[in-house]
Formats: C-alpha cells, structure tokens, sequence
C-alpha cells in the first residue's frame, strides 16, 4: 500500500495552445521552405557521390555426396562404397568380422566432391 500512495497524482486540466500571431507564422512558413530547398539540394548531392557497389564473388558450388563406408571397432574406415552398393558393403563387413573376430560395421558419409 506504502507504493500506491507515494505515485504522483495527474491532473485532469488539459491546457490550451496558445494562438500565435500572424507575423510569426509566415516568418516561420519562409524559413521552413528555404530549409526545404537546402535539404533537397544536399540530397541530390549525395546520390551523385555515392560509390559505386561492386557485386560479390559467388561462392563456388559445393557437391557433396554420399557413401558407405565399412569401419573397424577402432572407428577406422577400411572400404568406401558407392551409396547404391550398399549390399556390398554389408557382405564386406561380414567377411572381416568373419576373418578378424573383429566388429565391423557400415556407416553413410558424406564427401565433397569436386565439379
């Protein structure tokens, strides 16, 4: 409560403008269009002078492509096949579990491929 009694209190009066004269307002008309014809002036300096953007480089195409690869246990790629040999990338997993005793999975990569 100690909050709502320390804000400030408003008052409801609105107050008036007051009225200007008329020797005021054209005085204050003349200078706000020679003011007008300054600012046109300085903006249509300043398009001339801009510089002249040159555009970006493009960046270079990037393709990337993807494969099978076989790895060992050790996470160490042992064959690379393309994405549509996937059966034989299987079949070579097997056979090297199947020699080494050891664990051989296949895994996609993706290779960047020079156009």
């Amino acid at each position: 409560m100690a909050g709502r009694a320390a804000t400030a209190v408003k008052s409801k009066t609105k107050s008036k403008p007051k009225a200007r004269s008329a020797a005021k307002s054209t005085a204050k008309a003349k200078s706000t269009a020679s003011a007008e014809k300054a600012a046109s002036a300085a903006v249509a300096t300043e398009t001339a002078e801009k510089p002249v953007r040159t555009r970006r480089k493009a960046k270079p195409e990037t393709r990337t492509r993807i494969y099978w690869a076989v790895f060992n246990q050790s996470l160490k790629r042992v064959a690379v096949f393309e994405f549509d040999q996937k059966v034989e990338a299987e079949k070579r997993a097997e056979r090297l579990m199947k020699s080494s005793g050891d664990h051989h999975f296949i895994q996609k990569i993706k290779a960047t491929v020079q156009v």
